[in-house]
């Protein structure tokens, strides 16, 4: 199916394409699959990593065609930025069978401040909202906590800001809400407690264990 994750390209294809390449160098691609025995929505692709960043073939366009061959029916494009989430609104306008989450990735939130400030926070959230009330996006995220990435506590705390503002988004234009909690499970929990999940929730990193995650469906 085609998918990237984590800013790595995982697309299914033959041994004759270009195997992706990352930090940990060159990986060969797997073999397309026969198609799967039930239908499957991916529900977190980043095939923008693919457009914007390695410019690799298969494109997005041929990384959807080989997800449909092996019967993956909707895609769920997440963005994690401004840019990033553009780019899914628009490739969800144009595919039918692909909608949009958008949002700011709890670790990009203290590096928009960092360079933009306060001022280009705001700005950003406006856009990431105006980018949510269009009917190709269905959800807000991923958004979240990442406490392994992000150790410095002020840094943290923006975080919680941000959660706490796209848990309200995500209420009030009633979309999905797709979090990323890594290594943050208790103020994660927490954080929805204080503000009420939506009715639809997706965790996406889920890095918690068993227990957590009977919590979380308990609610």
């Amino acid at each position: 199916m085609g998918s990237v994750a984590r800013g790595r390209a995982r697309v299914q294809g033959s041994d004759s394409l270009p195997a992706s390449r990352g930090a940990r160098g060159v990986r060969e691609r797997p073999p397309i699959t026969a198609p799967l025995p039930r239908p499957v929505v991916d529900t977190h692709c980043h095939l923008d990593v693919i457009d914007r960043h390695l410019g690799e073939s298969p494109g997005p366009d041929e990384a959807l065609a080989l997800a449909r061959d092996a019967g993956i029916t909707r895609v769920v494009q997440v963005g994690c930025d401004v840019d990033s989430s553009a780019w899914a609104a628009d490739f969800a306008d144009a595919h039918d069978d692909v909608v949009a989450a958008v949002a700011l990735h709890p670790n990009d939130v203290p590096r928009i401040v960092d360079r933009d400030g306060r001022a280009g926070l705001e700005a950003a959230y406006a856009a990431i909202e105006a980018l949510a009330a269009r009917p190709s996006v269905r959800a807000v995220g991923e958004t979240g906590l990442d406490y392994y990435r992000t150790r410095d506590e002020s840094a943290q705390l923006l975080q919680h800001e941000s959660f706490r503002r796209h848990i309200d988004m995500a209420k009030r234009l009633d979309r999905t809400l797709v979090i990323h909690d890594r290594d943050a499970h208790a103020d994660i929990l927490r954080i929805l407690d204080d503000e009420g999940a939506p009715a639809r929730v997706v965790f996406h990193c889920f890095s918690g264990d068993a227990d957590m995650a009977r919590h979380c469906a308990d609610r």
